[in-house]
């Protein structure tokens, strides 16, 4: 089996050569030097996502994000991109069911400039009306565009039915009649009463030493406070279907058809987390998309593309399986996806099987840590789900400790195939 020399799990991100920081308004800062490279990522998150939506403002959060960067109390729309283009700059905003996010990047000597336009967007927009409708009229089109989308819809609906009446089930980004619905007196609203320094998480990865970009962080941050805050919102338990749930949704003038059928996965934090990871690279990831490309795609030539997926969040997560068919294709693609799960969680995987996904698993994580902007994402996971700070140098050990028994013990678990949701969009 394949693992890592011990030169190279010293070089993995671990307690060593991680900094660690809780500022004292709640920030929390992670560092890790990387002088190799010039530059410097800056990522993070503070807990301001489509959880706090009214219902008939879905993609309020996501809608404030954007705005983030429309104008400040420092800066109009132009200056803040003039400011990070003049030094090949970057900054964005997002969001999620939990979160607001932001990336940054910039070279290293540049890193004050990048946390004091974070601070200007995080702490003062001022969201001016006539760049809110700008990019209202780009919300929608994007919406339009997302709704004549097989995989899109297809992907929505099956969220919305193994998340009935939850948040994970919503589109973050709300809907056309939704987006209509938000003012810009809303997206001010939404910023004051959410945005806040306590429970938001900062990750900066390059040529800076620890000490200076805490020091950065802090000048720019470090005052910041909003005692409205609201406290970390707790989501409703989610349960099985009781039985399976199929539907369909016409798109008409599209040919193909595309296919998830699935259920509910472990969270990230569940220890089955990882058989479940290793079992889904075997079932349908591995080589030629794992069991599931092999007999659905290879052999029977019945799909275009055909994989599985775990999609693993805080409180809960996905297993699916996915396919884009021919539409008289289309149940003999269900009924062969079916064959495959009811064997995965019958019988074992075989020794070799594992092995491969083991060395896959142990070789691919120093070459997701290549770039700063890799290992900043690797940062942000293990604050974000609690991993603690050896977990990557733990990580081949752990991986390597999986055994075909726990993988079908796990499978049996979640993969129930009488409780899947099989959704499909296509022509009629």
């Amino acid at each position: 089996m394949s693992a890592l020399p011990l030169a190279s799990l010293r070089s993995l991100p671990g307690p060593e050569n991680i900094q660690r920081v809780v500022l004292e308004n709640g920030i929390t800062l992670l560092t890790r030097s990387n002088f190799e490279s010039p530059s410097v990522v800056l990522s993070g998150y503070l807990p301001a996502g489509s959880v706090y939506d009214p219902l008939e403002k879905l993609g309020l959060a996501h809608f404030t994000a954007l705005a983030l960067m429309r104008g400040t109390q420092r800066y109009n729309f132009q200056q803040m991109f003039d400011t990070l283009e003049s030094s090949g700059a970057s900054l964005g905003f997002g969001a999620s069911v939990h979160n607001t996010s932001f990336g940054a990047r910039a070279l290293a000597e540049d890193l004050p400039m990048l946390t004091e336009l974070l601070s200007e967007a995080l702490r003062c927009p001022v969201f001016p009306p006539e760049q809110v409708e700008r990019l209202r009229g780009q919300i929608l089109t994007g919406l339009a565009i997302r709704n004549q989308d097989t995989i899109d819809r297809c992907e929505m609906a099956f969220e919305e039915t193994i998340f009935p009446n939850h948040p994970y089930g919503l589109p973050s980004d709300g809907h056309p009649e939704t987006i209509r619905n938000i003012t810009r007196d809303d997206l001010a609203e939404f910023h004051q009463r959410t945005f806040g320094p306590r429970g938001c998480t900062i990750v900066i990865v390059g040529a800076v030493e620890p000490d200076q970009a805490v020091e950065c962080v802090r000048q720019a941050l470090g005052d910041w406070r909003n005692p409205a805050q609201p406290p970390a919102s707790l989501l409703p338990p989610v349960q099985p279907l009781p039985g399976t749930i199929r539907r369909e949704i016409a798109l008409p003038g599209k040919v193909q058809t595309d296919l998830i059928m699935g259920c509910l996965g472990p969270k990230r934090s569940s220890p089955d987390y990882l058989a479940a990871s290793l079992g889904n690279n075997i079932l349908g990831q591995f080589g030629l998309m794992g069991r599931i490309g092999d007999v659905v795609r290879e052999r029977e030539g019945l799909a275009y593309y055909a994989s599985a997926g775990l999609n693993a969040w805080i409180e809960a997560g996905s297993w699916d399986i996915t396919a884009g068919v021919n539409p008289n294709n289309l149940q003999r693609t269900i009924d062969l996806v079916l064959q495959e799960v009811r064997r995965f969680i019958t019988e074992p995987v075989t020794t070799e099987e594992l092995r491969d996904s083991q060395s896959n698993y142990i070789g691919r994580l120093p070459l997701s840590l290549e770039s700063n902007a890799g290992v900043a994402h690797a940062l942000l996971n293990l604050e974000r789900f609690q991993l603690g700070l050896e977990y990557y140098q733990r990580y081949p050990e752990l991986v390597m400790a999986v055994t075909p028994e726990q993988i079908l013990e796990t499978a049996r678990r979640y993969l129930t195939p009488d409780q899947f949701a099989v959704i499909s969009a296509g022509p009629e």
